[in-house]
């Protein structure tokens, strides 16, 4: 089970007293995943959400044909599943897996539930964390309708761009960072090759160099009906 001052890292748990800590690891109790191993699925019923200690998350959905389409990656010091204490449905509306081996502490949601009713600077700690989360999310929604996958791409790389470098190490696999800009992985490839082809990034296993930022943030604000850039089209 993580230490304490590992458990403060992630938002909602960080105004959490020790007294508040303690009852949270005497309810909750670790698991361990292994690579691929599902979580919960769709319509299980919710009874705790889970901070992840090591390894890595991805929150999707099944089509009916059993397409998947990636919501969310979770990764490290960071927690899941909390929204579902204020949605009152009782079941989670998504499938979770592991996508490295992981290990997680699942937390009690109902205790919690309670422990904040005593806890106001953790109840607004939470409200940052979930309004945080639906903005990005809103945010995803509108690059998924209104941009091709080559606008999508641009922008992905911009907002992952660490702060004053030009390069980027991609922390999830290729095919998983396509199914969360809905494209295919040979898209993701060819897009890549042409940005690769066009100098504007250079590519090393999971190592992207920006070699020209004015370029790509000009495809960054393109919109499906001005992307007339050579080999460049809307999925």
């Amino acid at each position: 089970m993580p230490p304490d001052d590992v458990l403060r890292e992630a938002p909602l748990l960080a105004n959490l007293s020790d007294r508040e800590l303690a009852r949270l690891r005497a309810r909750g109790h670790t698991l361990h995943l292994a690579t691929g191993q599902w979580l919960f699925a769709q319509n299980d019923p919710a009874e705790r959400f889970f901070f992840v200690h090591h390894g890595q998350m991805k929150l999707f959905r099944l089509s009916t044909d059993g397409e998947e389409k990636i919501i969310e990656l979770i990764g490290p010091r960071q927690t899941f599943a909390e929204a579902l204490m204020f949605m009152g449905t009782g079941r989670y509306p998504v499938c979770a897996a592991a996508l490295t081996s992981s290990e997680l502490l699942a937390i009690d949601a109902a205790d919690f539930s309670a422990m904040l009713r005593d806890a106001p600077d953790t109840c607004f700690a939470l409200l940052g964390s979930l309004s945080q989360r639906l903005h990005a999310l809103i945010g995803e929604i509108d690059n998924l309708a209104l941009h091709s996958a080559s606008v999508r791409l641009a922008r992905w790389l911009l907002a992952e761009l660490p702060p004053d470098t030009d390069e980027l190490r991609l922390a999830w696999p290729k095919s998983t960072l396509a199914s969360l800009l809905t494209i295919k992985p040979e898209t993701w490839s060819r897009l890549t090759r042409r940005l690769i082809e066009q100098q504007i990034i250079a590519v090393n296993g999971q190592h992207i160099r920006i070699l020209d930022r004015p370029a790509l943030q000009r495809l960054g604000e393109l919109d499906d009906l001005t992307v007339t850039e050579p080999g460049f089209h809307a999925q």
